[in-house]
This record gives C-alpha cells, structure tokens and sequence, in this order.
C-alpha cells in the first residue's frame, strides 16, 4: 500500500473515473464517485428517442489488448463483458475530387492490396510503414504509455535507451512529412494521416510516432462492442459497484478541500493536503465527503482552476493560454427512414484542400471549414438495437475550431445557427458525396451538439471535443502530468493528462493512478495482482 490513507474520492464518472474506482476498490481502497450528470459515461454518453439510441461520442474500439488487460485487473475479460463484432471493411473513405469510395479491410494483407491498387508500389512501402508502426506501438505500451514519468529512470532504462535511435527521429518530424516520403497519392496521406484527428490535431503538427495508429486500424483491426459504448461503460460502472464502489449521480463537487501541510519542524510550508471534496447534491444541499486521495477524472483545466484557489493551482489559467484544445466539434444525432447501404458502420469524408481545413478548424482566430472533412458512423449496420426496423441510426462529427462562441445544439434544428448550418452542410455533403439524394427528407430524429454543449455539459476547456490536442509539446512527459505538484493526495485521470486522448488511454490514466498510489514505478503494464480480486473472477 502507498503513503496515502485509503478513503478515496474520485471526481467524474466517464470511462476514466470509473476505470479509476474500479481498479482502486479492487485494490482494496473505500472508494466514493461523484459525477454531476444523472447519467455517467461523460463524452461517452447515450440518447435516446422514438425507438433511436445513439452513442453520444466515442465510437472506435480501437487497442482491443488494452481492453483485456484492464478487465484482468478486475478478475473478468473482455469476452465476459462485452460481444464484440470484427468490422470488415473497417471503414469507407469518400474523397471530394473522386467518384469511387476506398474500403478499408480489417486485415493487413487486404490493406496492403488496397494500396497497391491505388498507387503502384505502395502495397511495399506499406509494409514497411506497418513494420515501424506495430514496433513502434509495442516500444510506447512497454515504455511510456504506462508509466507517470515520475522518475527520471522512466527515460533511462536499457528498452528505452535501445530504442531510443527508432523513436528519436519520430519525434523529430511530423507524420505529414514522415507519410508524404513513402506515398505519393494524396488519398492513401489523407488514409495514414487521419488518425491525426484522433489525437485532436493534424497531420502537420502531431509527431511521426503516432504513425502507430495505422498499424491498430489497417493491421489489428477494427472492432465494435454490440450495444454501443455505452454497454462498455455499463460494464465498467458494474465491475466498479461489485468491488464496493459508491457511486452517486446528481453530485456537483464545487470545491476540492484542503488542509495546509506541516512539516516536520511544525512550519507550514507551500503545500497543502487533500482532505475531501465539498459537492451540491441533486436537492441543491452542500454537503462533504472526507478522503486521503482524490482523484479528478473530469476536465483538467475545470478541476484545477475552478475547485481549487489560485495559490494551490498547478495548472493555473496562464498555464492553458500556452496550449492547444484540439479542435471542437459539431455532432449530429441522426434517426433515417430506410436503409442506407451507401455508408458503412464507419464512413470518412475528405475535403481536397486538408491543410486548409486543418487550419480553418485549428488556427487561431479559427473558422467553421467549408466544405469540411466528417466522420460518419452507421452503428445500425452492425447493431439492430440502436433503431427501429427499417431505420439506420447515423452519427456525424465535423471538427470545428474548439469555440464555446459557436454556441450549442438543439432537437429538431432548434440549436444556434452556426450549429445548425453546419449539421445541414454535412448533411447535403454526405448525400452528395454518397449519393443519397433524398437523405434530408428521409431524416426523422435529429439532435445536434455544439462546443458550447461540451463546456457547460462536460466542463470542456474552451469547448474541446477530446482533449489537449496531441502536439509535441503536449505528448508523452511533456502533456499534463497526473499529480498536483502543490496539493499531495490529489491525482489525475482522463484525456486532459497523461498518457493521452481516447478510451483505451482514458484507461490506462486509471492505472497510472492506481500504479502510482502502490509506489509502483515500472513502465509496463501492472503484473502484480489487485487486492481484493479472487483468482478465477470478481472478489468483494
């Protein structure tokens, strides 16, 4: 056990905070979650109408071992709690300036032949590119997507030092450049650049490491839990509740609490320790919960410069005017009479000029692109409990510049205009590009979302889809450590901090949190098994 007592309180109740309950009550921790909502999942949410439920953010089941691992931990798997599909193709690229839509097959042999198809001699150069992502990928899971860097020695053991001259140079240039100097087709770039997005930034500005991403979607493949993601945190918050987690809705926490710590001279010195959180329940009633730890899984930029006071801010307000939100986002919630065979479960759409709408929705001041690159999912292709028969359930997420001025969405167009304008604009591109041309009037159930709904919903800095966009200075060690430097017992999890943006990351920040409370400082995953989880499946 750590230095820390073991009452825990653990702030927000998305994939991250009750990834973090789950693993500390498994460990053998009293553990309390707070989350505002009366629902949890935070961006991973759902809504539902006439007969329609859609997942509200997430939608890629991306790292499947990262999964496993963590459902380990807790004495069950993967198979145990979730039914999950093998997409094939795993997606559908359209592309402004060609007819015919590229499918990307879940399997590397079939990309491969999909890119010597295109362009002669990229089948070739693809396997290379997929050599160096999936080594590249192993290097960051055993070096430093589990570990808070909280020593030097993180840096400096023999794995890191060996691979050291492999990963250096991905750093050193950005996975533009690094994709351009192997393919000359402009759509097989934008196919090995997207998952820039991802990572909320562009394909200019996120480092040539992250090329790794390629190898889980063209290589690993591409899979889908059966229920949405919201069966996933369904899964996660039962796992929580069957270690002892208590888990309440309605809970408003305005204010971590604090005592000043003494040292041992009986001086009080600039540090102070974390006593518990003070929450406004559902009533409206102010009321206390005592801890040894907290643990914010929610906005880092909202925990520390809102329930905190300045003095004990390690991230204070001036810190965040020198970094990037990644981009926004406008959603569409779509429910559609009919079937829609034009689109796949996972549909991308690419505008030609991809540095200009990367700098439309990035730049500073920033723009709503126009036309704009979208994501498109269909989870109705796979799952028959997300519409109605004879529906298809379909989602959009055109990025925008994270500005909480574009303001918010609404039901049935009733959101604010630059929202709406956007949603009608993605729209009539997807039916153009897909050639869906009665895709608005077939159009049933509509919701859109803005980034003013993310900041006054999730507490999103500046109105952020994901999180601190993945730039250099904002990756690995360099991003949002998982510990206040002023306030000891008050830890961090989720997108804003490390390891980074995405549900498996949001999982392994629980992790960190649990290895760093055990004194653990190995840079793997944990091997050592969790106190209170029988051999053979779930112990309370």
């Amino acid at each position: 056990m750590s230095r820390y007592g073991d009452r825990v309180v653990v702030v927000g109740g998305g994939i991250a905070g009750l990834a973090t309950a789950a693993l500390l009550a498994a460990d053998g921790r009293s553990v309390d979650l707070l989350e505002q909502r009366d629902e949890l999942g935070g961006r991973a949410g759902s809504w539902s109408q006439d007969g329609f439920r859609f997942d509200t953010g997430p939608s890629w089941y991306l790292m499947p071992e990262v999964f496993e691992h963590f459902f380990s931990l807790l004495g069950s798997s993967a198979k145990e709690q979730l039914d999950l599909q093998r997409l094939d193709p795993g997606y559908r690229v359209f592309f402004e300036d060609h007819d015919e839509p590229l499918d990307v097959r879940s399997d590397r042999a079939a990309s491969v032949a999909l890119f010597d198809r295109v362009e002669l001699g990229a089948g070739v150069a693809l396997e290379d590119y997929l050599d160096s992502a999936e080594r590249t990928y192993q290097a960051a899971v055993a070096n430093f997507l589990y570990t808070s860097f909280e020593h030097p020695r993180a840096l400096l053991n023999s794995a890191v030092l060996r691979s050291g001259p492999q990963l250096l140079p991905l750093l050193a240039r950005s996975l533009e450049s690094h994709v351009a100097a192997r393919f000359a087709d402009p759509r097989l770039r934008q196919v090995l650049g997207y998952p820039a997005v991802f990572l909320g930034s562009s394909p200019s500005r996120t480092p040539a490491m992250y090329h790794l991403m390629s190898w889980m979607d063209l290589a690993d493949g591409v899979l889908y839990p059966q229920g949405g993601f919201t069966r996933l945190i369904e899964a996660i918050a039962d796992l929580a509740r069957a270690h002892g987690v208590r888990i309440h809705t309605g809970a408003r926490v305005t204010a971590i609490d604090t005592a000043p710590r003494v040292g041992s001279s009986g001086l009080r010195r600039r540090r102070a320790q974390v006593r518990g959180v003070t929450y406004r329940g559902s009533d409206g009633a102010e009321q206390t919960i005592a801890a040894d730890v907290v643990v914010g899984a929610a906005d880092l930029h909202h925990l520390e410069t809102e329930l905190l006071p300045p003095a004990l801010q390690t991230y204070p307000e001036s810190w965040w005017r020198r970094r990037d939100p990644g981009p926004g986002a406008v959603l569409v919630y779509l429910g559609v009479e009919g079937e829609l065979p034009e689109l796949q479960h996972h549909s991308l759409f690419f505008t030609s000029d991809w540095d200009a709408n990367f700098t439309d929705v990035l730049g500073r001041p920033g723009r709503v692109p126009d036309p704009a690159s979208a994501y498109v999912c269909k989870p109705s292709a796979t799952d028959p409990s997300v519409a109605p028969a004879g529906h298809e359930n379909v989602f959009v997420l055109v990025p925008v510049p994270a500005d909480v001025g574009l303001g918010r969405g609404g039901v049935d167009g009733a959101g604010d205009p630059a929202v709406e304008a956007t949603a009608d604009a993605a729209i009539a591109q997807i039916a153009a590009w897909a050639q869906i041309p009665d895709l608005a009037a077939r159009v049933c159930v509509r919701r859109t979302v803005g980034p003013g709904d993310f900041a006054a919903d999730l507490n999103a800095w500046s109105g952020g889809m994901l999180g601190p966009g993945h730039t250099l200075r904002q990756s690995a060690f360099l991003r949002g450590r998982n510990a206040s430097a002023k306030v000891d017992g008050l830890l961090y999890a989720g997108s804003s901090t490390i390891p980074g943006i995405g549900l498996p990351m949001c999982l392994i920040s629980a992790e960190l949190v649990l290895k760093r409370l055990r004194g653990d400082r190995s840079t793997g995953p944990t091997t050592h098994a969790l106190a209170r989880v029988a051999a053979g499946g779930v112990g309370v």
